[in-house]
């Protein structure tokens, strides 16, 4: 009988690779990653470039293409006839939504956590510009750096831990806000050029893909009316929320997190 229970878990075992967002790196994952792996799934949480422990320095990034390399050269690396399910969190949406355009036979399901969530008809100028416009307040005690000088624009951003406070970590256990001001790191700024010259999606490729999207209702980056804005722009095949979170849904709510990705979609896309 125990043979049997091993046997099951192994033939339907997943492989989920997680992908943060800005500033954060694969630690912030570690509730949904240790769920996950209890479940007898394959858990990878990659740091981008510059991030968690990654071992370069912002500065060493300058395009985003050198940010996005890490989850590249992992779907390098997936067998040819293996696929993932990628989950992306806030930003790291954009590296996904790459990954599914050069990757597309390796990929099962793409799950957008309020993450961004560009496509085929809806390019990364506009997305920017609209997130740029639902943002409210001000960036409080986070930190521009100006390394081309002065009179440039700001090249990297470092969160302060207000700013954490008041508008990520709301809602998550204090000790989650807590680690997170010990291991954030700075965002390099990329210019919106760069970026829509390495995000160019197909309907061949990207669009093959199915999209589960989650929405938080209490987000303050991601705001739920941005949420729904991108949701009608590029609609994915589901759509599924998450009540009572903020912006790091996995710590506030990794339950419920965990509950959607095994239930709803391990389950139902393979």
């Amino acid at each position: 009988m125990l043979l049997m229970i091993f046997l099951f878990q192994d033939t339907n075992a997943k492989h989920f690779v997680l992908i943060h967002g800005s500033g954060h790196g694969a630690w912030c994952w570690y509730k949904l990653v240790a769920l996950l792996r209890s479940s007898g799934h394959d858990v990878t949480a990659l740091d981008m470039a510059a991030s968690g422990i990654n071992l370069q320095q912002v500065l060493d990034v300058p395009t985003i293409s050198n940010y996005f390399r890490p989850l590249m050269d992992f779907m390098d690396s997936v067998p040819t006839r293996e696929t993932v399910i990628l989950v992306a969190h806030s930003s790291g949406g954009l590296a996904v939504s790459l990954a599914m355009e050069r990757f597309p036979d390796k990929i099962s399901v793409s799950v957008f956590v309020t993450a961004l969530m560009p496509g085929t008809s809806l390019n990364i100028s506009t997305l920017s510009q609209e997130f740029l416009r639902s943002q409210q307040g001000s960036l409080m005690d986070s930190r521009y750096s100006y390394d081309n000088g002065a009179d440039k624009p700001p090249t990297t951003l470092m969160l302060g831990p207000k700013y954490l406070s008041v508008n990520m970590y709301q809602l998550s256990p204090i000790q989650d806000w807590s680690l997170a001001t010990m291991l954030v790191r700075p965002v390099y700024l990329y210019t919106e050029e760069d970026m829509s010259r390495e995000l160019v999606l197909s309907s061949k490729k990207y669009g093959s893909i199915s999209r589960v999207y989650i929405m938080t209702d209490e987000d303050k980056v991601a705001r739920k009316e941005l949420q729904q804005w991108m949701v009608r722009q590029n609609p994915p095949d589901k759509v599924v929320e998450i009540k009572g979170s903020d912006h790091m849904v996995m710590m506030s709510r990794p339950t419920e997190l965990f509950d959607v990705l095994l239930l709803l979609i391990a389950q139902n896309y393979s």
